[in-house]
């Protein structure tokens, strides 16, 4: 496993779509596939109202929540790929044009009313790559 710097780690995250949030919900981890976007520096993700983490982070105070979030691109035959994983701070958007651009940018998988923004903040980014001289 070789590190990753990182603006590298970003740069992984904003090439692939989907990802996966990790918070606190009821004192327990959770953990919820989410499609996202890189934009200015954060992770972008879209929710709806009654969901878990639009609850945690309604109301909350800065700088936020604290989150994971991970992401991959790892050939299960080849063995080969990347692993990013990023632990930040999570508010909801309440810009109105930011609201406004990120909904005509970013497009959730589900099939539902998505009236919720969640900026991810990175404080800690880290990311391995698995190489072939890994596998040896």
């Amino acid at each position: 496993m070789v590190p990753l710097e990182r603006a590298e780690c970003l740069d992984l995250l904003a090439g692939v779509p989907l990802g996966r949030v990790v918070f606190t919900e009821s004192a327990l981890p959770a953990i919820r596939p989410v499609n996202h976007i890189v934009a200015d520096g954060a992770i972008i993700i879209r929710t709806h109202d009654g969901a878990a983490l639009t609850t945690v982070t309604a109301g909350t105070d800065a700088p936020g929540v604290v989150v994971a979030y991970e992401a991959d691109a790892i050939d299960l035959d080849t063995r080969l790929g990347w692993s990013v994983v990023v632990t930040g701070y999570a508010r909801l958007v309440t810009e109105p044009d930011r609201l406004r651009h990120y909904r005509q940018v970013l497009r959730p998988w589900m099939d539902a009313p998505m009236d919720y923004t969640v900026r991810i903040q990175p404080e800690l980014v880290t990311g391995f790559r698995l190489t072939e001289r890994a596998l040896r």
